[in-house]
């Protein structure tokens, strides 16, 4: 299926302006890493440590409320997310906070204390260490390490040993470029975002094999033509694929939100 037909753009021709954009894109991505490392970046739970409880209430209790009643008790800094639809509340203590030991006990006592005749129920209780948040960190930084040298293995025995670097600096880049997007964003990392970089990973390899057969191809059958030349015509003949997986992917997203 083909949703643009025959394109010949020249993407070599542009290659001097993707470099600076994709430059820009990874020293964001060497800065978050460094800023995880050297605690500016915001780390959640599951990597800096703290406490996590959800409850669930009989009669919905409003995000500012439960908020309220906490910085009146002494926790002014927590995260709370809302789930109305179940009467339910989730409250993150980062370990600056939660250095009491009852963490947990003590918001699920705050909230018995503000809300008397609201029964509430707790569906989660979790805390994290210090210790085990840096071996989360490191964890995840080995997994995304092992996975890129997977990548250089696979594309090695597939195609060629500089087909496999470049596939793993490709795909390295772009999980840099999300990274350093959400680190200036201020978003919070986490394994669920780990996870999301493993899976953005995937997909992008998924592609890189796709264009790197049709440059092989080319390599092959023409072997006159100038590289630039091979290269454009690898990547427009999959330029139509790459795009309607993109769009499948953000469809997926999309319902999902």
């Amino acid at each position: 299926m083909e949703i643009l037909g025959d394109t010949n753009v020249d993407f070599m021709g542009l290659k001097k302006y993707a470099f600076v954009f994709s430059g820009i894109l990874s020293l964001l991505g060497i800065i978050a890493v460094i800023g995880m490392f050297l605690g500016y970046a915001n780390i959640g739970i599951d990597f800096g440590g703290g406490t996590a409880v959800q409850v669930k209430f009989d009669k919905p209790v409003r995000i500012d409320t439960a908020r309220e009643a906490l910085s009146k008790n002494g926790i002014e800094d927590a995260e709370l997310q809302e789930f109305p639809m179940d009467n339910k509340l989730l409250v993150r203590l980062k370990n600056v906070i939660a250095a009491d030991e009852h963490a947990a006990d003590k918001v699920i006592s705050i909230f018995r204390q503000e809300f008397p005749d609201n029964n509430l129920v707790v569906d989660t209780s979790m805390e994290i260490g210090p210790t085990v948040g840096k071996k989360l960190q490191k964890n995840a930084i080995t997994a995304v390490v092992l996975s890129m040298i997977g990548i250089i293995i696979y594309i090695a025995f597939r195609f060629e040993l500089r087909f496999g670097i470049a596939a793993a600096i490709a795909t390295f880049h772009d999980v840099l470029a999300v990274m350093g997007i959400f680190f200036i964003l201020g978003k919070e990392m986490n394994l669920l975002i780990v996870t999301a970089l493993l899976t953005l990973a995937g997909y992008s390899l998924t592609d890189t094999v796709v264009v790197f057969d049709r440059i092989r191809e080319y390599l092959r059958l023409r072997r006159k033509d100038p590289i630039e030349v091979i290269i454009n015509n690898g990547i427009n003949h999959v330029l139509s694929r790459t795009i309607i997986t993109s769009l499948t992917t953000a469809l997926v997203l999309v319902a999902l939100v």
